[in-house]
Formats: C-alpha cells, sequence, structure tokens
C-alpha cells in the first residue's frame, strides 16, 4: 500500500528517539486510558521501532478546538520521537457523523463538509509541523472509504454483531427512550476503524467519547491485519459553559480565535477546572500544578491561577507575546473596563441592518442564534448603550458606531 512504501522510505533516513521524559509525558499526561496497557505501550515506544500513529477529526464545524488540541499535542510528542504522524481528516466519515447521545445527527454535504475544512490546516500546524525532516501527514479518508465496494461493505460489516454495538451505551439509552437509531450510524464505528486497516496504523489517539469507536477499530486491524493497533484516549475538558467541547455547537476555545477570545474563554472557567485546565491544556509542569491545586485548597485567592491557566493556554498555542498581549487585553476591558484603543472597524453599505445581522456579520457571534441569546441576557450594547430587544436595527453611515459583546467583544462598523 501507499501507506507502507512511505513507511519504508523514511525508515532509514529518520531516527527514534527513546527520550524517557517525552515517552513518559505520552503515557500519562491528560490520559484516561491507554489499551491494551500503558506497560505495553511503553515497551513498544523504547523498542526503537517507528511506529505510524493518528488521530481524526470530522469537519463537522469551521474551528477545531482546545479539546482537539490535547491529541494534536500528543501526535506532536510522537513527532518529536520520530514516529510517522497522521493527522487525518474524516471528510468521508463526516457524511454519516458520529452518533451522538442524544439524537441522530444530521448528515453533512460535500459542500459543508468542504467549506468547513478550509482553515483545519492552518489551525492544526500552530501545534505540530506539517514540514521539516519528519512532516506530519494531512490526509482524509475519502480516499479509501469512498472506493468500497458492497463486497466490501458486508465484509466490514460481517466483522461486528448487533450485540456488540449495543455495547454503546448511547444507542441502549436512545432505543430504551425510543429515540430512532439509524441503521447508518451502526456504519460509523466501523468506518472509523477501517482508517486504521487503510493506513495499518500502530496507534490511534482520541477523546475518551471515542474509547468505543477506537477499539472497535483495534478488532478491526487484529481481524484484517493480524497486527496490534494500540489506543490512547484523552481525558475531556468541558467547555466554559459547562457542556462537552463541540464543533457543532461552537461552544469551546477554538484554534482559530483571536488570543484576547481565547485568554477571554479561559477565565470565564469556574474555580475548580482551573488545575484540570493546567494539566489538560498547557505545559506547566506537573509537579507545579500539584502545588497549585494545595494552595486554592488552602484558601488561596484562586484568580491568579486561573490567569496563569489562561495565559499559558494562549502561550501554548500562539506563543508568549500573544499571550502577553491578551493578558493586557483582558485586564484593560474586563478589570479595568476600558474600551480598547485599537477596534476593528467592519465597513458595510449604508443602511439599516437588524442587530443579530450584524452581529453574525461582524464575527461577534456565530449565529444568529447566539446573537439573539446575547441581547437577551444583556450582552449586547450600540454606543455604550445596552440592547435588549432583538428585533432592534442600526443604522450604518459614515460615522462609525461601536458595538460591544459581553466585556471584551468588540467591533465598529461604518458605510
Amino acid at each position: 500500500m501507499q501507506f507502507a512504501l512511505c513507511n519504508l522510505q523514511f525508515e532509514n533516513m529518520i531516527k527514534i528517539s527513546k527520550d524517557k521524559d517525552l515517552i513518559n509525558k505520552f503515557l500519562t499526561r491528560g490520559v484516561e486510558a491507554i489499551y491494551p496497557s500503558k506497560k505495553e505501550l511503553e515497551k513498544k515506544l523504547l523498542s526503537g521501532e517507528r511506529l505510524r500513529i493518528y488521530q481524526g477529526f470530522d469537519p463537522t464545524g469551521k474551528y477545531l478546538h482546545v479539546g482537539h488540541a490535547m491529541g494534536i499535542r500528543a501526535l506532536s510528542i510522537l513527532q518529536q520521537l520520530g514516529h510517522e504522524v497522521i493527522f487525518l481528516v474524516g471528510d468521508y466519515t463526516a457524511k454519516v457523523g458520529d452518533p451522538d447521545k442524544d439524537t441522530g445527527r444530521e448528515m453533512l454535504s460535500d459542500k459543508q463538509i468542504a467549506e468547513n475544512l478550509k482553515g483545519w490546516k492552518e489551525q492544526a500546524a500552530q501545534l505540530i509541523d506539517f514540514e521539516g525532516e519528519n512532516p506530519v501527514r494531512f490526509e482524509r479518508n475519502y480516499q479509501w472509504l469512498s472506493k468500497l465496494k458492497p463486497n466490501d461493505l458486508i465484509e466490514l460489516m460481517s466483522k461486528m454483531t448487533v450485540q456488540q454495538m449495543l455495547e454503546r451505551d448511547m444507542f441502549d439509552r436512545r432505543i430504551k427512550e425510543g429515540d430512532p437509531v439509524g441503521l447508518h450510524e451502526f456504519i460509523y464505528p466501523l468506518m472509523q476503524g477501517y482508517d486504521g486497516v487503510a493506513m495499518e496504523v500502530d496507534m490511534e489517539i482520541g477523546g475518551a467519547d471515542q474509547t468505543f469507536n477506537m477499539l472497535k477499530g483495534r478488532d478491526l486491524v487484529k481481524s484484517y491485519l493480524n497486527k496490534e493497533k494500540f489506543v490512547r484516549a484523552n481525558k475531556m475538558m468541558d467547555a466554559p459553559d459547562g457542556r462537552t467541547m463541540s464543533k457543532t455547537k461552537g461552544n469551546g476555545i477554538n484554534l482559530g480565535d483571536s488570543s484576547e477570545d481565547m485568554y477571554g474563554k479561559a477565565m470565564s472557567y469556574p474555580d475548580n477546572l482551573i488545575t484540570m485546565g493546567l494539566e489538560l491544556l498547557t505545559e506547566v509542569p506537573m509537579n507545579a500544578i500539584k502545588e497549585i491545586d494545595k494552595n486554592i485548597k488552602k484558601g488561596e485567592n484562586p484568580m491568579q491561577y486561573k490567569k496563569m491557566m489562561a495565559f499559558e493556554i494562549v502561550k501554548t498555542i500562539r506563543g508568549e507575546e500573544e499571550a502577553i498581549k491578551a493578558q493586557r487585553y483582558f485586564e484593560d476591558t474586563v478589570q479595568k473596563k476600558a474600551i480598547p484603543d485599537e477596534i476593528e472597524v467592519k465597513k458595510m453599505k449604508a443602511g439599516a441592518y437588524s442587530l443579530i445581522d450584524i452581529m453574525v456579520e461582524t464575527g461577534l457571534a456565530a449565529s444568529k442564534g447566539e446573537a439573539r441569546r446575547l441581547i437577551t441576557q444583556g450582552g449586547v450594547k450600540v454606543d455604550g448603550k445596552k440592547v435588549n430587544d432583538i428585533e432592534a436595527y442600526v443604522e450604518v453611515s459614515d460615522s462609525e458606531t461601536l458595538i460591544q459583546k459581553g466585556k471584551r467583544g468588540f467591533m465598529k462598523i461604518k458605510s
């Protein structure tokens, strides 16, 4: 296969590192579980063999978020060690949609997938290297899944039983609650699992919510290739709103956010998630995080540590200079309640526009639904005056109008 040939070409060119500190970091930091075991994977990583590892990401939204960044940073460690790393875009599996715990997902069109995917490589490139001596490979599963014929699909489906699929608690729960489960939803874990077969991988990384799919993929690799596939399941970090971070909900700290927004969103986390955020979303050493946890439990003011967490999140993704700028912006606009000196000006054609449309057009809201929610909650001001009416209109002229979202979102509009 194509992947096997590439691996042979690199084996004699790239030296595999057995750096014990890096390996230990990969095996422990942010790890929920390792299959078949941490001990077996450690032995493999210390063997000097060049491994092929991937993580898959379905383009169901325009932005990757810091939850994905956990896996991407883990891939970066393996890249540093010299292993073959694949950033896999599930542009075919996204058509099916990973089954949701509450209801079936809407199938995406090719146009939606292409639109969502536009900036992904640039976002991921903030954390891994797609160039250099050992570049991470950017692949799409359309190239093999779209070529499966009916006989191939029948063989693939024969590798799994309905009973095995019902082991996934979301299926069982939805059936008991009378919520329809589409047959195509059973196909998703098989297709994700087949990715590992097609690429002949040695390991898959993913969030703990993907454990079922990854383990079914492990079974498929054993069945088709007669080899072991290691699985590293990452711990999960909720979004600041308390829900699971989601591309479709758009509620996470996104890798495409401005540095100021990343910092501000991190500051909205509750105090009890500071140490988890430091562990999962930053590079702060674990011994320092343990000390911080002790200090907070002793009653020390957690604000300094929350600001540290926000700073380190931005630093990890954008670098120290951007983190410094983001922290100053937060301190000025939120803590001192000042309006920034420099605010982006959005040019629009003169006329009257609904405030909701302006917020979406300027990027202050990701959707009309979000804009309505912000307005009704009193989170929007026009020229310093709070607006609560979702039917409100704003006149765009040659004079600048200041739109403010919350404490830190600012945009000027003019014709």
